[in-house]
C-alpha cells in the first residue's frame, strides 16, 4: 500500500516540474531568442527496487511482477528545444538575429533539433549563438540578439554584458567624433562595413566581424539567466566557430522571437494539473484506506 503512495507523490512531483517548466516558457514568451524547455519524465528505475529484494528476486523477476507493481515516474531533466523563432523585423541597428540551420552529414533532424539512427544512438543539431563577455570577463552565449552601445562604445545587452568579435575582444562602435556609430551595416556573415560597403577594421587591421560560436551539442550549455548560457569546462571543446559553409546568418535590424508555443504551452499546463489532480485523489484515498485500517480494522 505504501508503495502506491509513494508513486502517487512521485507522479504529483513529476507534473509539478513539469507545470513549473510550461509556466516559465509562458513567462518568456516575448524574451528574445528564448528557447523553450521540456520536462522529461522517466520510469522510475527498477533497479532501485530490485535490489531492496533478495538476489532470487533481482536475478529471477527483473522484468516481471515486481516491476508492474512498483513502477513510478520522476523528473529527469529539463532540456530545450532550439528551433528557430520568428524574426522580428526593428529597424534598429544594433539589433541581429541569427537563423541557425547547420546541417550534419548523414544526419537527418526533426522538429526537436534531434536525429536517432537505427541503433538507437541520439544526434543533436548544432546550433550558433552570439558570444559575450560576462562581467568577470568570462565568456558567455546568447540567442538574444538585442544590443545597444554603452558610453564607451561597446555592444552590450540589457544587462550588460558585451558582444565579443572574433578575436575575442569587446566590439566597439564609434566614429571619427567619438560617438556612436549608425550608419553601418552586417553582412549574413557578421562582417561590419560601413555605407560604402567597406569593410571595418579591429584592432589588429583586419575586417571586424562578430564572433559567432557553433554549439554541437547546444543541451550541454547551462541557463544562467538573462539569456546567457555557460558551458562547463570539459564541454569546451564541443564549441568551435562557426565556418562560412554552415547555414548560419546574421540579420541586422531583426530580432529573433521566442519559439514558444503558447497554445501548445496552454494544453501541456492544463495536462500537468489534471495529472496532478489524478495523482493527488489516489493518495487521499490511500490515505482513507490507511485509516480505516488503524481506526476499525485495528480495534477487531
Amino acid at each position: 500500500m505504501l508503495r502506491g503512495l509513494y508513486t502517487a507523490a512521485g507522479g504529483m512531483i513529476t507534473q509539478q516540474r513539469t507545470h513549473d517548466t510550461v509556466t516559465n516558457n509562458i513567462a518568456n514568451i516575448n524574451t528574445p531568442g528564448f528557447k523553450q524547455g521540456y520536462s522529461l519524465a522517466r520510469s522510475f528505475p527498477q533497479a532501485l527496487v530490485t535490489a531492496m529484494g533478495t538476489d532470487e528476486v533481482a536475478a529471477g523477476r527483473p522484468n516481471g511482477q515486481l516491476g508492474r507493481l512498483t513502477t513510478g515516474v520522476f523528473a529527469e531533466e529539463n532540456v530545450s528545444i532550439y528551433g528557430q523563432g520568428d524574426l522580428e523585423e526593428t529597424n534598429n541597428p544594433y539589433d541581429f538575429a541569427l537563423q541557425s540551420n547547420i546541417q550534419v552529414p548523414g544526419m537527418q533532424f526533426d522538429s526537436t533539433g534531434k536525429s536517432v539512427d537505427e541503433n538507437g544512438t541520439v544526434t543533436f543539431q548544432p546550433h550558433a549563438f552570439f558570444t559575450m563577455l560576462d562581467a568577470s570577463g568570462q565568456r558567455r552565449y546568447s540567442l538574444n540578439g538585442k544590443f545597444t552601445v554603452n558610453d564607451a562604445g561597446e555592444l552590450t545587452n540589457a544587462s550588460g554584458n558585451r558582444l565579443v568579435d572574433q578575436t575575442g575582444a569587446p566590439i566597439v562602435l564609434r566614429d571619427a567624433a567619438g560617438e556612436p556609430l549608425r550608419d553601418f551595416k552586417v553582412t549574413d556573415k557578421g562582417i561590419f562595413v560601413d555605407r560604402t560597403g567597406e569593410a571595418l577594421l579591429d584592432a589588429n587591421g583586419d575586417p571586424l566581424r562578430l564572433l559567432i560560436t557553433k554549439a554541437e551539442n547546444p543541451n550541454l550549455l547551462m541557463r544562467e539567466g538573462n539569456g546567457l548560457y555557460a558551458i562547463r569546462p570539459e564541454d569546451e571543446g564541443t564549441l568551435t566557430q562557426v565556418l562560412d559553409t554552415d547555414v548560419s546568418e546574421v540579420r541586422q535590424g531583426y530580432i529573433e522571437r521566442s519559439n514558444v508555443d503558447p497554445t501548445q504551452a496552454m494544453v501541456d499546463m492544463m495536462t500537468a494539473q489534471r495529472a496532478y489532480e489524478a495523482n493527488q485523489k489516489v493518495i487521499q484515498f490511500y490515505d482513507r484506506s490507511l485509516e480505516k485500517a488503524v481506526n476499525e480494522i485495528g480495534r477487531i
